[in-house]
């Protein structure tokens, strides 16, 4: 799994967010299927989880290709 160096908003960008790891799992591992690395970062309070975000990175120059592989995916549903 790749790791997102400190200085990630150089070269990662979020291109998903949510509060429920389950949703974040599921896109990430769809991205995956079509060779776009991914990192997720989980930004959730550690004691209570409905607070925070879980973001979605893909390295910048994926962005346009995972954002229509995931339209794809809504419009399969």
């Amino acid at each position: 799994m790749p790791r997102v160096p400190e200085d990630h908003d150089s070269h990662w960008e979020v291109v998903f967010s949510t509060n429920l790891l389950y949703k974040a799992e599921i896109i990430k591992g769809m991205l995956e299927e079509e060779g776009i690395q991914c990192v997720l970062i989980n930004k959730q309070d550690s004691s209570y989880i409905a607070f925070g975000e879980i973001d979605l990175l893909v390295p910048r120059e994926e962005v346009l290709n995972s954002k229509q592989i995931m339209e794809r995916a809504a419009g399969d549903e």
